[in-house]
Formats: structure tokens, sequence, C-alpha cells
């Protein structure tokens, strides 16, 4: 109950208790699964005798409020983003059926997937997975409401395609792109999500990872950096290149992905910072290629063979592969990620667009199969004419279609762009015109 209830409060609780809780594999053994090591907290100024009373009075009240606990997770719960399709598909019948089933990888509950919609009023999806297991044994709800985000079939299989060179074209080279960014998730079978994932699972996805990445070649070579013990000036500049993942996220820190922060996290990148890889962040792997410029082929490329180096790796130390299932493609954290988990995009000016409006321009990306947000990120608005594109889909698609669709769809909007520049000088050359008439008159 406890544990389910969140391993900070129970330390709280402990405080209170004047109890120490920690791992059952000692003091920096970390905790899995939801046995503890209750002792004592204080040494100096107590007797032996009041010591030992306090550990059994303290335990006892942990035990009854632990079984007050368990009581009260099983209950139905208030799920207060009353919109969002978590609360559309987890029934009291499907939580009466689930509630108490916990995954053998990870040890995870539905309770712990709908964190985030019971807390925040603001979810759209609100679930997350705790392992590969949490899909499966929680199929009831996770398929509808994968199904629903995603546009999917009951039936839909899922193909991935990572081979650049059926890659036709590129992004026009007179566009005026600032840079292009490709990233996609990975996770290793056998291992938890990062919301269910224990503090020794985690620390090995980080060890696979460092064996990795130790071996990459000419353009991927590179230097991991742990957030464990990381030194300042080398912290200074990870933040200066914006490649630093931060704590403090709620929706993260709800869903229980920022425990034992920053144990098992850490940062890669390659000598031209342009090739990174993000360590237990929000996927166990979060793979990026980025440069200068509108190289979108190139920079398809070169994240190709950094998957490939990753996943060649992992394999050959512990014979494992990345999680890739036969209806959802590649296995993320976030059911909105599922498939490719690939984000294809550019920054690019259109003031044509942005003069003819915003909503017009959302609206044209919308039959792109693109999405366009500011470039401060997804909920950080627009300013000026510069604007994030993006594919819009994940799922039902292969990598090789998304980029495909982001470059055509670029090229097409830079086209539009050009032309509506071209009217909208027309248009105010006519209204100056207009204007000086009665003057000479």
């Amino acid at each position: 109950g406890w544990t389910a209830h969140g391993v900070d409060k129970l330390k709280a609780r402990c405080e209170e208790l004047s109890l120490q809780p920690r791992g059952t594999r000692g003091e920096s053994g970390g905790q899995t699964g939801h046995t503890y090591d209750i002792s004592n907290k204080h040494r100096l100024g107590y007797s032996e005798v009041q010591l030992v009373q306090t550990m059994i009075d303290g335990v006892n009240k942990l035990y009854e409020e632990d079984l007050e606990l368990q009581k009260k997770q099983l209950e139905f719960p208030n799920i207060q983003s009353a919109h969002s399709l978590v609360a559309k598909h987890v029934t009291k019948e499907k939580w009466d059926k689930l509630c108490k089933h916990t995954t053998k990888t990870a040890g995870f509950t539905l309770a712990k997937a709908i964190a985030c919609a019971v807390e925040f009023d603001n979810q759209h999806c609100g679930i997350y997975a705790g392992d590969w297991d949490s899909y499966k044994d929680f199929a009831d709800v996770f398929d509808p409401i994968i199904q629903e985000y995603h546009g999917i079939s009951a039936d839909a299989k899922h193909t991935s395609d990572m081979d650049f060179s059926k890659i036709t074209g590129n992004v026009n080279p007179d566009a005026p792109v600032h840079s292009t960014r490709i990233r996609v998730g990975r996770s290793i079978d056998g291992f938890g999500l990062s919301p269910g994932i224990t503090k020794e699972q985690r620390i090995g996805v980080e060890s696979l990872f460092k064996t990795a990445s130790a071996n990459f070649k000419d353009e991927l070579a590179g230097t991991y950096y742990p957030l464990t013990g990381m030194d300042e000036t080398v912290r200074q500049q990870l933040v200066d290149d914006h490649f630093l993942f931060m704590s403090g996220d709620r929706n993260l820190t709800v869903a229980g992905m920022e425990r034992d922060w920053p144990e098992g996290r850490g940062i890669f990148h390659n000598q031209e910072k342009t090739f990174l890889v993000w360590v237990n962040e929000e996927d166990q792997l979060r793979i990026i290629s980025m440069e200068k410029g509108g190289d979108v082929l190139g920079v398809f490329k070169r994240l190709a063979g950094g998957i490939q180096a990753v996943g060649d790796s992992v394999k050959a130390e512990s014979g494992k592969d990345f999680m890739l299932d036969e209806k959802y493609g590649y296995v993320h954290s976030c059911p909105t990620n599922l498939g490719t988990g690939m984000r294809a995009s550019v920054h690019i000016d259109l003031p044509g667009w942005t003069a003819h409006g915003v909503d017009k321009l959302k609206a044209r990306c919308e039959e792109l199969s693109l999405q366009p947000r500011g470039t401060r990120g997804e909920s950080g608005g627009q300013t000026g004419h510069t604007y994030d594109i993006s594919n819009k889909h994940r799922l039902g698609y292969s990598e090789v279609q998304l980029v495909q669709t982001m470059i055509d769809g670029v090229n097409t909007l830079y086209k539009e762009d050009l032309e509506l520049q071209e009217a909208q000088k027309k248009e105010k050359s006519t209204d100056c015109d207009s204007a000086l008439i009665p003057l000479l008159l």
C-alpha cells in the first residue's frame, strides 16, 4: 500500500515515526518490489528499550496504514481529467477486473498507469505503461485508448522501415530552414519502462548503453555524461547547448519517472554534437540526430546508423533486442509515441503563412499530415514567423513514410509561402495606389 502511495511519502511518514526505511539490499542498494528494511532512526540519546519500542510501535502503525491504503487504492478512482481518454475507457467494470493485478517485469499496476489522469485535470491521454507487460496485461484499457488516439483499427499491424535509401529528394536548399532534428525512442527488452523501471533495471540500461557508446565509430564517436556526480563545467556546457534534461516536470514526477533522480541517467553526444542519446528520461533511450540547415536525408541517415550501432552492441553484450511489438511497433512508456516513436522536424521561416494566418497554416498542415508549433516547444507558444514543422503521425506508418511526408510537406509549405508573399506584396501595392487616388484628385 505504501509503495503504491509513493516511496517518498513512506520516507516522510517514517521520519514522523522516528524510523528509517531502506531497500532490502542495504543502505545504498536501492528499492525493489515492495519489501522494505524498517529500522530505528536514532542511536544516541535513547535507551535500547526505547528504540526497540519505537520500532515495534512504528512498524505496527505502518502496517495498519498500509492495509488502509491498499483498501483505498482498490476503490474506483476520481479521474480529475474528466475529458481524457482514461476517463472514457477506464470504466468501473474494467477497474474492478484489473485493479489488483501487478505486472511481472516491474510490478506495475493500473493505478500507477493512470496516476496523471487522476492527479491532474488537463490530460488528453492520461496513461503511461510501466513495462511491456502493461500493454498486454491491461489491454482492455490500453487497446481502445491507442486505437482512438492513433486512429487505427483493432487488427492493425505496424511495419518499421529505417532504410534511408528509399527517401526521394530532400528539402529545397533554398528554403529558409534553420535546423533539422529527428528523434526516436527505444526500449531494451527485459527492463521496465521509465514509469515502472526499478533502480536496478535503470542502472542496467545505463550500463548497456555506456558499453555501446564506447564502441561508436567515426561520426558517431563521442562521450557519455552521467547525471550522477556531473562536473559543474560539463553541466553548464550541456545547459548552454540545450542538451540537458532536467527534473521537476510534474507529469513525469506523478507518472513515476523521476524516482531515484538522478541515478542511472545521462546524456551522450558525438564530437560534432549532431548525434545525442538521452538515457532513462521519459524513455529508456531517446535517440536524436540533428544539425543546422535542411539536410533531412543526411540527418535521417545518421539516425539510422546510430540506432543500428546501439542495437547491435546491446544484442552482442546482453542478447536482448529492442522491444518491438507486432501490433504497436517500438514500445514506449507513453502510448502516444508507439509505432515509430519518431518526430522529424525542421525550424523554418514562413512569413507568408504568418501574414495569411496561423490558424490557416495549422489547417494546411493538417491536410499535409504535419504538425506546426512554435520553436519553444509543445506548450511554448509562437513568436515571429519561425515554426517547428514535424510529422503528425507515429503509429501506422513506417519511419521512411513519415520522413518522406515531412520533406514533401515542408517543400509544399515553402512553395506556397513564396506565393503568399507575392500576393501580399501586390495587395499592399494596390492598397497604396488606392490611397493615392484621392490626393491626386
